[in-house]
């Protein structure tokens, strides 16, 4: 909400020439590009993980399985189950998940938390870089907010991913410790780091349009559509109802957030 606005600022500000970045949008350009490269991304990786972990499908005529990652549980124990039709399998975790919405779980939970490492360390930057006191207040409370709801976010994702409890562990570390790094950073910066500058607001800019790009891209497309076209929310209109109200009233609250932020 707050990353989108800054980075027209910063790209649109009079301390920049003339000619590019007051002749052309690219605040909107980059966030697209950044959007674009992200869909690529999740359609790439989930189809790397498909045939990686395609071995591990259990053969029909014979009832073993072919390989396969250890971590996906598709045999763990007599646990294995699969649905053929002309040899063609469809692979069950040991928790009766099935392995192509576990495999887009797993796709989704490293791209945001990318997506989320970036925005951290830009605003952890920003934080520690700045020198204005009123600035710093409201940006620290509006923090504790913010990566509180990204990491519930992010934690609901990295459990649906049913990791390993090492992966669950580092992609929890990575998220705790890149705003605190991002914030290190800008007050080692502080004393050369200009917010006017050309250079500062040219490179905060671009990096605030592309996370704002990512950030929109899976909010919409891997996490509230896969949702809402989800056959829970799906078979109960009711349901929909209040699941629109919860993310309207989310929508609200960060917005408010964004005043500070």
């Amino acid at each position: 909400m707050h990353v989108l606005p800054d980075s027209f600022d910063m790209l649109s500000s009079s301390c920049l020439k003339e000619n590019p970045w007051h002749k052309f949008p690219f605040t909107g350009f980059v966030a697209m590009l950044s959007a674009i490269v992200t869909m690529a991304i999740d359609s790439i990786a989930t189809s790397l993980y498909s045939k990686k972990h395609r071995a591990g499908v259990v053969n029909p005529e014979n009832g073993q399985a072919q390989g396969g990652d250890q971590e996906m549980g598709v045999v763990n124990g007599g646990h294995s189950h699969v649905h053929s039709h002309h040899h063609h399998g469809s692979i069950m975790t040991k928790d009766g998940v099935d392995g192509t919405k576990l495999l887009r779980y797993r796709v989704i939970a490293m791209v945001l938390e990318l997506g989320i490492i970036v925005h951290s360390i830009v605003i952890g930057i920003s934080l520690g870089a700045s020198n204005n006191t009123c600035t710093i207040k409201g940006l620290v409370a509006a923090l504790c907010f913010h990566q509180m709801f990204e990491g519930m976010g992010l934690g609901g994702c990295i459990l649906q991913a049913e990791y390993k409890f090492l992966k669950k562990t580092i992609m929890a570390f990575f998220f705790a410790v890149t705003t605190p790094f991002g914030i290190a950073l800008g007050i080692a910066l502080s004393t050369t780091y200009e917010e006017n500058s050309p250079r500062a607001l040219i490179t905060v800019g671009l990096l605030n349009a592309s996370s704002a790009g990512l950030l929109i891209y899976m909010a919409l497309v891997d996490l509230l559509a896969a949702d809402f076209m989800g056959d829970k929310l799906q078979g109960s209109v009711k349901l929909q109802i209040k699941s629109y109200m919860a993310v309207l009233l989310g929508a609200g609250g960060m917005s408010l957030m964004a005043k500070w932020a």
